[in-house]
């Protein structure tokens, strides 16, 4: 047996090793994004429960269309139920002002809607609720929506696995999203302070799909339009590709276009994974990007 078969049977069997065989069914739910971490975590929740498996994406202005497309799919390859539901985190001050506190507010939204689904069940009395958090997440302290999983006792079969050996695993497991490009929430674009509103979420949206479609940027490559103070727009892709990328978006009247969408200006830099992190109290740290 290869070693990447014995880890997978190795993590489906933690998986069942954590609920042994009762007499209260249990649905088990799946924080699903379509992202590589959620999609592994559900190709192995659903190997080790695969009639009490459930895939939950939540809805709001933060998710793109195309991320939810993605997910539909990736549920459907996995041959897993996918449920779509709605959460409100986008009604809550601290979430909305962005200065640190969102993606605590963002993932307690997401968890409680989660435990809800149970309640329209007749089928299951009880519900255990899986994420995708990876080794190399826990050593990153301005996650703080991880304190939003520890609040609602979410288990993360990945958490002994570093980023490269999700994509190996998931790879081994013929996943078709294994080498995509991370995409993080829409909101996760937005400047420290710029308002985590609708119409923010949509603009950077529409930005991100003219970019991608403009450069003819495959799902591999990186990208993220930010969103500023004072409305300027700055585009992050790979370096190596900012000078052609900057003379065929200004070929396209980029300007034009990023000020029908809202933005002041528009500038590119290298793509960063991670910012500056900020302490704001003893156990949360926020994340704030330089301008």
């Amino acid at each position: 047996m290869s070693r990447l078969c014995k880890l997978t049977d190795s993590l489906v069997h933690a998986i069942k090793s954590q609920h042994p065989p009762s007499s209260r069914p249990v649905q088990h739910i799946t924080a699903f994004s379509g992202g590589v971490d959620s999609s592994l975590t559900l190709a192995l929740v659903n190997s080790a429960f695969p009639d009490s498996s459930l895939a939950v994406i939540g809805r709001s202005p933060s998710l793109p269309e195309s991320q939810l497309d993605l997910a539909r799919s990736i549920a459907s390859h996995i041959n897993a139920p996918l449920k779509e539901v709605f959460t409100d985190e986008g009604t809550v001050p601290a979430y909305i002002e962005n200065k640190g506190q969102a993606c605590f507010h963002c993932k307690t939204a997401l968890y409680t809607t989660l435990q809800s689904v149970i309640d329209y069940s007749s089928t299951f009395n009880d519900v255990t609720l899986y994420n995708g958090t990876n080794k190399d997440d826990k050593s990153d302290p301005t996650r703080v929506g991880l304190l939003a999983a520890a609040n609602f006792n979410v288990m993360s079969p990945l958490s002994s696995l570093a980023k490269s050996e999700v994509r190996e695993l998931a790879k081994h497991l013929g996943l078709p999203n294994h080498n995509y490009a991370a995409s993080p929430c829409l909101r996760s674009r937005l400047a420290f302070g710029v308002e985590a509103t609708s119409e923010h979420l949509k603009r950077v949206e529409k930005a991100e799909n003219f970019v991608r479609e403009t450069l003819n940027l495959p799902p591999q490559s990186d990208l993220r339009v930010r969103l500023l103070a004072a409305g300027r727009g700055m585009i992050e892709i790979e370096s190596n590709s900012i000078d052609e990328s900057r003379s065929i978006l200004e070929s396209c009247n980029a300007q034009a276009i990023f000020n029908d969408l809202g933005f002041s200006t528009w500038d590119l830099r290298a793509f960063k994974s991670g910012a500056e992190a900020v302490v704001i109290s003893d156990n949360i740290k926020i994340t704030k990007y330089s301008n």
